[in-house]
């Protein structure tokens, strides 16, 4: 019995170590490789969730290039209850997916090579993007790149400053429809998404900017100025461009929330929608990452968010017309 024990010891002690070595080998192919370890700042936005079933997902699709999240600081809006209350739940999900949470942004950088900058409060933005510059690390901020024009010209200096290229955008600019559209022939364009406030940004940086982005997608850079009707239930811009087109923004608090347009083009009107989803943007974001070529311009993200803040200034002198260069001068002087 003693002898009969004894081969059964060494038995399921060689076992155990082939499984071990197996499930060490199987660690292993899970690792991302080197340049490949994705960081994510905020957990509190969907944003964030949706990226790391997408990229850490049993089977990833290949166009995600191995690139995987492995750590997460999860912090975040703090006093936005619609962002923190999600936070320890957020947490929870990434975790079954792998991912370690780490206590503070320096922690998260000493352990990844990319970063999905994905708080939902734009205020903490620059604070949060300048330890990534100093880091000298690749980084996707999602909407809105900053809470005000001031702290979005900031971010684009300090971007110059460090050398380092960044990636913002909403996912509406891979709204359907999108893709078939001859932007050279576009002679103007009406959008429309959800524009719900939120106290601690203005008027668009919060919700509005998705109809915004997917009206500058189509139309370019160019808008002059703009004017704006406001509602308590409904917003609508209009923006001049430089070459006589204009293009319509209309931002709703009321009714089914949905994303769309049209889009007036010299061989007809073409119709914008539905929705996307995230996985077009995150191609793009993988793609940057691997290259650190940007697909949206500095200047046409600057002049996003420039557009939206002539929008609250037009909307502070009851509709009168604000030109996009005079809310820059005033914002590069903050």
């Amino acid at each position: 019995m003693h002898s009969l024990s004894r081969r059964k010891f060494i038995f399921q002690s060689a076992t155990a170590g082939i499984g071990l070595g197996l499930m060490n080998q199987m660690s292993a192919l899970a690792r991302p490789a080197e340049g490949k370890r994705v960081g994510i700042i905020g957990l509190d936005t969907s944003h964030a969730i949706a990226f790391a079933k997408a990229l850490n997902a049993a089977q990833p699709d290949p166009v995600y290039d191995g690139y995987k999240v492995i750590a997460a600081y999860p912090y975040g809006s703090k006093d936005i209850e619609s962002s923190t209350k999600r936070i320890p739940g957020y947490i929870e999900e990434v975790k079954k997916m792998g991912v370690e949470i780490v206590g503070s942004i320096k922690e998260l950088l000493g352990k990844t090579d990319v970063i999905l900058l994905e708080t939902n409060d734009g205020r903490l933005h620059l604070e949060q993007a300048l330890e990534v510059f100093k880091a000298g690390k690749r980084m996707f901020i999602d909407k809105p790149v900053a809470a005000s024009l001031s702290d979005t010209l900031k971010i684009y200096e300090a971007s110059k400053t460090y050398n380092i290229p960044i990636f913002t955008a909403s996912s509406l600019r891979y709204i359907k429809g999108i893709e078939s559209i001859d932007k050279k022939k576009v002679l103007g364009a009406d959008t429309y998404s959800p524009a719900v406030l939120e106290k601690t940004h203005p008027d668009f940086f919060w919700y509005g900017i998705h109809g915004v982005e997917t009206l500058y997608t189509v139309m370019g850079t160019g808008c002059k100025s703009v004017t704006r009707v406001n509602t308590p239930n409904t917003d609508i811009v209009v923006g001049i461009w430089g070459d006589g087109r204009t293009g319509t923004f209309r931002g709703t608090r009321t009714g089914k929330h949905d994303y769309g347009g049209t889009v007036f083009t010299e061989d007809g009107n073409k119709v914008l929608g539905p929705y996307g989803g995230y996985e077009p943007l995150l191609v793009d974001i993988i793609k940057y990452f691997k290259t650190g070529e940007v697909p949206v311009t500095p200047e046409e993200t600057i002049e996003i968010f420039a557009f939206m803040e002539a929008a609250d200034e037009s909307k502070r002198q009851g509709g009168k017309s604000v030109t996009l260069e005079s809310v820059l001068a005033k914002a590069g002087k903050k």
